[in-house]
């Protein structure tokens, strides 16, 4: 059984027992989160839906939050003496998909 849940700007298919990183969530490590914007279920009998599905829950455990690693972005203009370096680390939650609710 399978499940498309929206979290952060973001759709994913996920099964139980799957390890998944999404955009920081504001909970605790070792907290239970639940999706409730479930686009679709599948498994045996495939439902859509229109455009949540009604009374579905994706039930996720927490296992900690992090940060990625560092990318640089850095803008340049040729002949300008235009320079900018910056770095950003982008921050994440790591869940672990315990649930799907139909």
């Amino acid at each position: 059984m399978f499940a498309v849940i929206k979290t952060g700007g973001k759709q994913l298919k996920v099964v139980e027992g799957q390890e998944i990183y999404v955009e920081k969530l504001d909970v605790d490590a070792e907290d239970k989160f639940e999706f409730t914007e479930v686009l679709a279920i599948g498994g045996e009998k495939t439902v859509i839906g229109q455009p949540l599905v009604a009374g579905a829950k994706v039930v996720a455990k927490v296992l900690k939050q992090g940060r990625g690693a560092k990318i640089i972005v850095f803008k340049y203009k040729r002949r300008k003496n235009y320079r900018r370096k910056q770095g950003h680390r982008q921050a994440y939650t790591k869940l672990v998909i315990e649930k799907i609710v139909a």
